[in-house]
Order: structure tokens, then C-alpha cells, then sequence
């Protein structure tokens, strides 16, 4: 079952995003506090027999600019042995259908490897292409 996420699933997240992201890139009581608070995320998972399988995430940013929200996936993560089930492509959709009825925007931009060929296809097949724009980044350390 697709779904928004929880402060209930803070410790599956936890693990989904150690073996995403590493272990160590937060701690479960920031991801209990950004389920409750964060306002400018939304979080979508899929649930099977009581165990998270997956997650997309998805940054709601806003401009003065623009009279829209530009939300950006910027995470997707499916354990291995649910991936090639359409888990990615059901939490994208729903994530879709859910920024759409809950904030004004006309399109969705997404983050991904360069080199991720594999969840290039997904994306492709869900509609997303190369729109010209380059992302840039500049690593601070950290403190």
C-alpha cells in the first residue's frame, strides 16, 4: 500500500535511509522530528504486510517568483528484493497525485545520478526528461 509517511514509521525509515544514504547521515530523532514538522517535504512510502519497502521524497519549493510550488524528488529508495515490482513508479505516481491536490504547481522536477541508468528508465517512462537546466552543488564541510 502506497501512502504518506508517519511519525509511526520513523524507525523503518531509519533503516530504509541507512541502507540508502549510509549509516549515520541522521539520527532517528531528527527523522521523528522532520515527520512531524517539516512542512516544506513530503514523504511517501509503500507498505507491505506491516514493512516499509520504500520511500520518495519530495522538497515543496517555493519562490515569491513564481506563483507555483516547484516540488523536486529528490530521494527514491526500494529494498532490493522489491525492486523490478513497480513500487518506484506507484510511490512516484502517488506523490504526483498528491502534490497536485494539495498545492498549486505545473510541474515536478527530479534529482538523480548521472550515472543511475537504471532509475533513468523508471523516470523516462514516468514522463520525466532532460529540460536543459544544470544542477550545480558545493560541498561546506561539515561542522
Amino acid at each position: 500500500m502506497v501512502r504518506i509517511a508517519t511519525v509511526q514509521d520513523a524507525e523503518q525509515l531509519e533503516i530504509l535511509n541507512n541502507e540508502f544514504n549510509g549509516e549515520g547521515e541522521t539520527a532517528l530523532d531528527n527523522i521523528r522530528s522532520s515527520l512531524a514538522n517539516n512542512k516544506q517535504e513530503v514523504i511517501v512510502v509503500d507498505e507491505q504486510n506491516g514493512e516499509l519497502t520504500g520511500f520518495v521524497c519530495v522538497q515543496l519549493k517555493k519562490s515569491f517568483c513564481y506563483d507555483d510550488y516547484m516540488p523536486e524528488i529528490t530521494e527514491v529508495y526500494v529494498k532490493l528484493r522489491y525492486r523490478r515490482n513497480g513500487i518506484a513508479r506507484a510511490m512516484i505516481t502517488y506523490a504526483e497525485e498528491y502534490c497536485k491536490s494539495h498545492y498549486p504547481l505545473h510541474k515536478f522536477e527530479l534529482l538523480t545520478g548521472d550515472e543511475n541508468d537504471g532509475a533513468q528508465s523508471v523516470y523516462g517512462k514516468l514522463g520525466y526528461s532532460e529540460d536543459g537546466e544544470l544542477h550545480l552543488a558545493k560541498r561546506f564541510a561539515r561542522k
